[in-house]
């Protein structure tokens, strides 16, 4: 008698990431009309209405990515201890900028978080590559948007860094 049905991991891994989203998404909410609001940001900054759909999208997307990965390695076992692992610190890493950047208005901080998360991301994706392609790609608009990201990032900390 199966206990978990077949899709249940596909749905969960699917989900996990959400789980971050979902919970830091309590803090921008927040932050947007206060403190965020004030801050000078550039011209080619998205509208605040456009990160939770990418946010979602990325996050499905990734998710979907790992879970092809742990199909392809045949669940947690010692060959998906770095694949798997990268993952979770990408994720981790990924979770802590919205309590960092939005929570605690530690700009260059969360520069830091966000180059340390694309680090993760590149090499989540290149240990990625040679199991299932399919992952891999999944991650590249995730790393596209990290890169958008972490430019946003830099451009509100240097024209925002002598404000209280």
């Amino acid at each position: 008698m199966e206990v978990v049905p077949a899709w249940a991991p596909a749905v969960g891994f699917t989900l996990l990431p959400h789980a971050g989203g979902f919970l830091g998404s309590n803090i921008t909410k927040r932050e947007i009309p206060t403190w965020y609001k004030t801050l000078q940001k550039p011209s080619w900054c998205p509208p605040n209405w456009v990160f939770a759909p990418v946010w979602g999208t990325l996050y499905t997307s990734m998710g979907y990515g790992s879970y092809l990965v742990w199909k392809e390695l045949g669940g947690f076992n010692e060959k998906s201890v770095v694949p798997l692992g990268l993952y979770a610190g990408n994720l981790a890493l990924n979770w802590a900028w919205t309590p960092i950047f939005f929570g605690a208005h530690k700009m260059g901080w969360g520069l830091v978080t966000l180059l340390l998360t694309t680090g993760t991301a590149t090499a989540t994706a290149a240990s990625w590559y040679n199991i299932n392609k399919t992952a891999a790609y999944l991650m590249v608009p995730y790393l596209a948007w990290l890169s958008l990201a972490s430019a946003l990032n830099y451009r509100i900390w240097k024209d925002n860094r002598n404000k209280k």
